[in-house]
């Protein structure tokens, strides 16, 4: 199979790429990512020179680009998206263009195309906020701020197109991942690299906010499964099974760390905070998957990757990342 990977060198895409050409010795991956901040041609340095590897630069929201990668493809995972909650509230207009308009072209080409498979990788965060059980794949969705506006809006742009034309998608909505190469503003690989650096770690509102946990290479697993074995039209939650409060998240990565308590420091929450994520993944279950990785042993081994690779992170957390994350928490 020759697949079209969109957003391939960022964190979750990274991983995939490097799952399916040790998986599938058969297979081939065209890589097509614009290389915003959380694109990191780094993360691929490892098959950078496999044959059945290929990266070519560009936007998801570039027609003419889209097709030209598109020659040849049996099956394209969508992983291209802006992801970032606290970015999405200071550049909503971004996120609508890549995460709705980026998904639209996608649609367009392979319906004009008739490309086989169109998996679009979405997030637990449509469902919303989710004060008691946990989230089916059949309940509406609920978005509480521009991240998951625009990831539901591309969810049912994607469910119109198979109503309308048939087109093939299939759509995966998974928990939250970590593990390697991760874009360090994301919670678990900010509070690890913080930790390193015995800064403080800006833990939001009362901390007890619950987040279900998957870690990246089970997930990539999962996705895998379901662009083989899927059914067009149909959505498929990824969830880890591991339930967290974020303060005990902290607490267990500064032990971790070998860090003292006293880096965690209270900041104002941010607006639209969803209180509890949760999804019930029955469903992909019945196609064959489990997570393969105890939570506490995948965090204890992403701790271990952040402490051994700052020639990685330390670039990243320099330049404009210290000018985000001022204006986010203040100076420190």
């Amino acid at each position: 199979m020759k697949l079209l990977v969109t957003g391939g060198a960022g964190f979750i895409g990274s991983n995939f790429v490097r799952h399916v050409l040790a998986a599938h010795p058969e297979d081939s991956v065209v890589n097509l990512d614009k290389l915003t901040y959380a694109g990191n041609p780094a993360n691929l340095e490892d098959v950078a020179h496999d044959p059945r590897y290929r990266f070519v630069q560009g936007d998801i929201c570039d027609a003419t680009v889209v097709r030209d990668a598109l020659k040849g493809v049996d099956a394209v995972v969508n992983m291209a998206a802006c992801t970032h909650v606290d970015r999405s509230l200071m550049e909503p207009d971004e996120f609508l263009r890549t995460d709705v308009f980026g998904v639209f072209t996608l649609l367009e080409a392979v319906r004009e195309l008739k490309i086989p498979r169109l998996l679009h990788i979405s997030t637990d965060e449509v469902y919303g906020s989710v004060e008691r059980g946990s989230s089916r794949e059949s309940d509406p969705l609920r978005p509480s701020n521009p991240y998951s506006a625009s990831k539901a809006g591309g969810d049912l742009l994607a469910l119109a197109y198979w109503q309308t034309h048939k087109t093939p998608v299939v759509i995966t909505r998974s928990s939250n991942n970590f593990g390697p190469y991760q874009y360090p503003e994301k919670v678990i690989p900010l509070f690890i690299t913080n930790a390193v650096d015995d800064q403080p770690l800006p833990l939001y509102g009362d901390g007890k906010n619950v987040r279900d946990w998957l870690y990246v290479l089970d997930n990539c697993a999962a996705i895998d499964l379901v662009l083989r074995k899927g059914k067009e039209g149909e959505v498929y939650n990824i969830g880890g099974g591991h339930e967290v409060e974020n303060i005990v998240l902290t607490r267990q990565i500064l032990k971790l760390a070998g860090k003292p308590e006293t880096l965690i420091t209270p900041v104002k929450d941010r607006p639209g905070h969803d209180r509890r994520y949760s999804l019930d993944a029955k469903k992909v279950q019945q196609l064959g998957w489990a997570p393969r990785h105890k939570f506490g042993d995948a965090l204890a081994t992403t701790v271990a990757w952040y402490r051994a690779r700052e020639a990685w992170w330390r670039p990243l957390k320099s330049g404009e990342f210290r000018a985000y994350y001022a204006k986010q928490y203040g100076a420190r």
